[in-house]
């Protein structure tokens, strides 16, 4: 296997020289789009009905990108942009042969990427690190994102306006973006990157560019245009007020052994606070907050957990956590593990080509997750704790930067820090050298009444339990990687300690020294219901610190993109061999399908499935076979309802005897109605057979912008006691929350 891998090793080598000797990657002059500027706010119709938008000298998107490769636009688009004391303006003009066919939906905001759109992209720095992305669909519908090298993270809010309108010729769609929602150099004349791209989903998922996209060149943003013009501009209002108020009154069983025994509720009750953002500049903001509401509207999907040894992770969805989550994209820091803060505090800013931010949060019944080699713990604790997060990172232009990191949790009687420095380097390029690497000093808790198991961490004498121990650890993660037209590359190599530790991260196994190698072959079909295929293999290498081989696998697979907007990705397991609680487990093969399609604007179809034989993860670990299954059926039978479907199911049974090891499954269904584009009505319904419980929550939403906000809803839980009880009402809450925006 050791040989195979060299083997494979060199071969990706040099089939990369191959293909960049055939390929040379030659950069090309930026297109430039010159911005004008006016005197008075322009009021959004979405109909590019009023004269002012003549002063703007349109562009044309010319250029098909997906599935073609920069050929002829198949619809024409024209773009304009404008600007004033407070505002940048975009307007579109998106002609359709056939206007029936758009695809449009009148949803809340950030749920329309399945729809036509138009979006733009600034990165007002112009050094590729990150890129703010604006959507809309024909029915005014914003989307926004915020883009990292090849990454989009969908949590990004800001306040800004959109308008657009359908009519015979296609439709049309006009952007006004505050400079006060974004961060810019402070000089006089400004220079920014700009992508602008149509999005337009029919037999295929169709996108146009305004710039010809290279697809030897991984990235978008580095061959993107410029936008020229912008003088004098300001970021607006400085001074930030987000006040909220939350009432709510809920009651559970009082005896969970009895369910006959009623539901006895508390007293009303009502919660205040809030918080202040202080932005004397584009490049610098302070963020505090005081009794903030962390508290989530949009309920977590309930996860599959039988037979997962480690943490399970869920994304964040609280507000104040999402700014600045492009400086901390790694599993080291996990915004979640800050768990019930009584206050917290930020500031963020950028100072040349410094990128810098530092947190602090002081929380309350703090979770810690204590990782390990073939699980991890995680220990839900009353106790409070100071959480610090500092992070510096120096951009050198190209998506290159190097930065480090320091992250800190102390308790009365424990702590845990951890040092890190982070790099990546672009050359040649589409090749790109990134990692991170750490050094982390743990004093636990000394409690074990908390946690007391004697797992070992490896071969140093210590153990998991909470009592008082102290240690240090490491880690590193490398990755070389190549990217082009045809060909893509990956090398991972991690190292982690059996000690190493972060009580901020959502970390969860360590000592362990893995190998990770995958090499892919595109091809793009002409003249064929296949858009692009897909043909890869993967392999892995695990030891632990003793040198125990604990994982080797080897995967090949396909990705078809098809016609009807239709994905098909498979992959086999062909070898599998596992060292499991010191159980050799050998042979563990099985096949993974995975279906997604939205072949008509009123319904999408997700579905995927291992089935084959698993390994039964307890402390005495059995081969099994089974399955693990999902699926979601979405449909929109009018442009304001919603109906989402999904299913998930596990089943094993022991390969030996074929005693059942485990079935169940999780159905959860939500229904939404958007009676205008800032209110709707949801209801979730969700059914877990593994826990025998089932909650309902019914949820009104106003949003007048991101922040601004007003909901009233409630949360209705129920178990399944079974015999003549059945299913009973376990616990209820109601609930009214306000928040408002308030700009000086």
């Amino acid at each position: 296997m050791k040989k195979f891998f060299i083997l494979l090793f060199i071969l990706s080598i040099s089939n990369q020289y191959a293909y960049n000797s055939i390929s040379e990657i030659r950069p090309t002059e930026k297109p430039v789009l010159q911005i004008k500027k006016i005197d008075t706010a322009l009021e959004l119709t979405g109909k590019l009905d009023n004269p002012i938008w003549n002063l703007a000298v349109p562009i044309e998107l010319n250029y098909e990108i997906r599935p073609g490769d920069n050929i002829q636009a198949p619809e024409k688009t024209f773009v304009r942009a404008l600007y004033d004391d407070k505002h940048i303006y975009f307007g579109f003009e998106c002609f359709d042969s056939d206007p029936a066919q758009i695809r449009a939906n009148i949803t809340d905001r950030d749920r329309m990427f399945e729809d036509d759109y138009v979006i733009i992209v600034l990165d007002t720095y112009g050094d590729y690190q990150k890129g703010y992305e604006f959507a809309v669909n024909p029915f005014g519908i914003k989307g926004d994102l915020l883009a990292t090298m090849n990454n989009e993270d969908a949590s990004l809010d800001l306040i800004w306006h959109s308008a657009a309108s359908i009519n015979g010729n296609g439709w049309t769609a006009e952007i006004a973006i505050p400079f006060s929602s974004l961060t810019f150099p402070d000089k006089e004349d400004q220079k920014w990157v700009v992508g602008i791209v149509r999005n337009l989903p029919r037999s295929s998922r169709i996108q146009i560019s305004w710039t010809k996209i290279d697809r030897n060149i991984p990235s978008f943003l580095p061959q993107s245009g410029l936008l020229e013009g912008l003088k004098n501009i300001k970021p607006g209002s400085n001074l930030e007020f987000l006040p909220y108020a939350i009432g709510q009154k809920g009651g559970q069983l009082e005896n969970f052994n009895d369910p006959k025994s009623g539901i006895k509720y508390s007293p009303f009750e009502g919660r205040f606070g809030g918080g202040i953002k202080y932005a004397p500049s584009p490049n610098f903001s302070l963020d505090a907050v005081v009794n903030p509401d962390f508290s989530q509207i949009e309920s977590d999907a309930a996860q599959i957990s039988v037979n997962t040894t480690f943490a399970l992770y869920y994304d964040e969805k609280r507000p104040f956590f999402l700014i600045g989550n492009e400086l901390l994209q790694t599993p080291m820091y996990y915004s979640r593990s800050i768990n019930d803060p009584l206050g917290a505090a930020r500031i963020i800013g950028k100072s040349g080509s410094l990128s810098f931010m530092y947190m602090s949060a002081y929380d309350r019944n703090t979770v810690i997750v204590v990782p390990g080699e073939d699980r991890s713990n995680t220990i839900p604790t009353d106790i409070n704790s100071l959480a610090n997060i500092g992070r510096l990172r120096y951009d050198m232009g190209d998506e290159n930067y190097i930065g480090s990191m320091i992250l800190t949790r102390n308790f009365e009687g424990g702590h845990n820090y951890l040092f890190g420095f982070d790099w990546n380097y672009k050359f040649w390029g589409n090749w790109y050298f990134n990692g991170e690497g750490f050094y982390s000093l743990t004093k636990e808790l000394e409690n074990t009444s908390l946690f007391n198991s004697q797992r070992q961490f490896g071969s140093t004498g210590k153990n998991a339990a909470l009592n008082g121990e102290e240690y240090s650890g490491n880690g590193i993660h490398l990755v070389l990687s190549h990217s082009q037209r045809s060909y893509n590359f990956s090398f991972v190599f991690n190292n982690f300690s059996p000690t190493y530790q972060t009580y901020n991260g959502l970390f969860s196994s360590n000592n362990y020294r893995q190998f990770f190698l995958s090499n892919e072959y595109v091809l793009y079909p002409q003249n064929s219901f296949i858009d692009r295929a897909t043909f890869g293999l993967q392999g892995e290498l695990r030891f632990n610190y003793d040198g125990v081989k604990k994982d080797q696998n080897l995967t090949p697979y396909v990705v078809l993109t098809l016609k009807g907007q239709t994905s098909l990705f498979v992959n086999y397991v062909l070898v599998n061999n596992e060292n499991f609680f010191g159980k050799e487990l050998r042979d563990v093969r099985r096949i993974y399908l995975s279906l997604n399609t939205r072949p008509i604007k009123e319904i999408s179809f997700y579905f995927d499935g291992n089935f084959g034989r698993f390994i039964y993860r307890s402390n005495s670990p059995v081969i099994g076979t089974g399955h693990n299954l999902s699926g979601s059926l979405t449909l929109k039978p009018t442009s304001r309802l919603n109906l989402s479907l999904s299913y998930s199911r596990a089943r094993l049974s022991n390969e030996a005897n074929g005693n059942l090891l485990y079935d169940g499954n999780i159905f959860r269904t939500i229904a939404a109605y958007q009676f205008t584009p800032e209110i709707f009505f949801r209801t979730i319904f969700q059914y877990d057979s593994f826990s025998k419980s089932m909650q309902i929550y019914p949820l009104f939403s106003y949003k007048l912008n991101a922040f601004t906000t007003f909901y009233a809803g409630a949360t209705s839980d129920y178990t399944d006691y079974k015999g003549d009880i059945g299913i009973a009402h376990t616990s209820q809450q109601y609930f009214v929350k306000i928040q408002y925006l308030l700009g000086i």
